[in-house]
Order: structure tokens, then sequence, then C-alpha cells
């Protein structure tokens, strides 16, 4: 379906910064045709949502009748292992390294999910890598990771606080009035919709 450029342009403004339904917040969007949206649910039932976006707007969405939800939960950082799949949203260093504000360890099924490197739109200058961890070195500025993608490389600082988190199926459970959760949404019928969305439980934040 063709996505009208107004209302397109609508949710876009509102995305000053992107997430992820944290899979679809580690692939790159879809060029003019979804955009990624983090805040709080304002209130929701069980067709439409308003979301309070990051930076305070509120945004009046559809709910979409095949919404996926995807469960973000915290695991330690010693579930990252060499042979693992990652993604690390980061931000550059002077040193050619990328030092990690969090780490998604992706589940079996996911691997391989946006492999690469690339720009990432939760901070200015951010970076995305989506790879598998080569090796994991402590140092003094915490977990340094080498990580390896088809035709390249990267070295991820993972300091202490940096959050580690893992994914699974999740459900409308999720969905709470004051939920924190990352979205993906584009027109559908006219109508700016939410197709995914990733959420924690229990008050549980997703880092990006």
């Amino acid at each position: 379906m063709q996505i009208r450029r107004r209302a397109l342009l609508a949710l876009a403004s509102a995305a000053a910064i992107a997430f992820p339904a944290l899979a679809q917040a580690q692939q790159p969007a879809a060029a003019a045709q979804t955009v990624r949206l983090r805040g709080t649910i304002d209130s929701l039932t069980d067709t439409k949502m308003v979301l309070r976006e990051r930076g305070g707007q509120r945004i009046e969405l559809a709910i979409a009748p095949n919404l996926v939800v995807t469960e973000m939960y915290p695991v330690d950082l010693a579930a990252v292992k060499p042979g693992s799949f990652i993604g690390a949203g980061a931000m550059p260093q002077a040193d050619g390294t990328q030092r990690a504000i969090a780490v998604v360890v992706f589940p079996e099924a996911m691997r391989g999910t946006g492999e690469g490197h690339r720009p990432f739109d939760f901070l200015p200058q951010s970076t995305m890598t989506n790879a598998t961890v080569a090796d994991v070195v402590s140092a003094a500025d915490g977990r340094r990771l080498q990580v390896r993608y088809k035709d390249g490389q990267q070295t991820i600082v993972v300091p202490p606080d940096a959050p580690v988190v893992s994914l699974r199926p999740g459900d409308r459970s999720l969905m709470l009035p004051g939920s924190s959760i990352s979205l993906t949404a584009q027109e559908v019928n006219g109508q700016p919709t939410v197709t995914r969305i990733s959420a924690g439980r229990n008050g549980f934040a997703p880092p990006y």
C-alpha cells in the first residue's frame, strides 16, 4: 500500500529518535514506510493507543489486529559469550571502539537479524552493530567484545552500567498505562498504526 506522505511525516516528526519493537529496533527501518517511536503508554483501548513520546508529545495511534508484541527482559552480562549473536546500540569513541548504551542478546532463532554496522537513531551519532561475538575480554573500562559480521568487525566496550537484555514472544498483558515501550508504526488504511511493540514486565523499561 502506498503510504501517504502527510501521515508519515507526522509520525516521523514525532519520532525525533526512533527502537525499537525490540527486534525491529535492531534492524534498518524500511525507508518511507515505517517509523519507530519510544515513550510510555498514556492510555489505550483494544484498538487505539495514546503514546507519550519521550520528547513529551502525545501521539494517537491505531493498534493493528495482528499486533506483534515482544518482551524484553534483563539478563546477566555472563550471557554474552563467544558465539552469541548480539545487537549493541553504542556511541563511537575516539580510539575507534564503540561504547555500548545497551546490549541485546538475540535468541538463537533470531541469529542474523539485521547483521552489520550502521547509524542508529537513538542518539545523535549513535550506532547499531548486530554481530557474532568472537571474544570477550575484561578491561578497566568494562568488558570488551570483539564482534564480527559480514565484511567487518568492531570492538564494543560494555561499561558496568550498560543494560544487557534478551527477547522472547510477549502478549498484550505487557501493554499497560504507564508502561515504557518502543514501537514500530506505519500508515494502515489512512491511520498511523502500531504494528509491533517491545515492552518489559513488572515495570522493566526497554533501554532503547
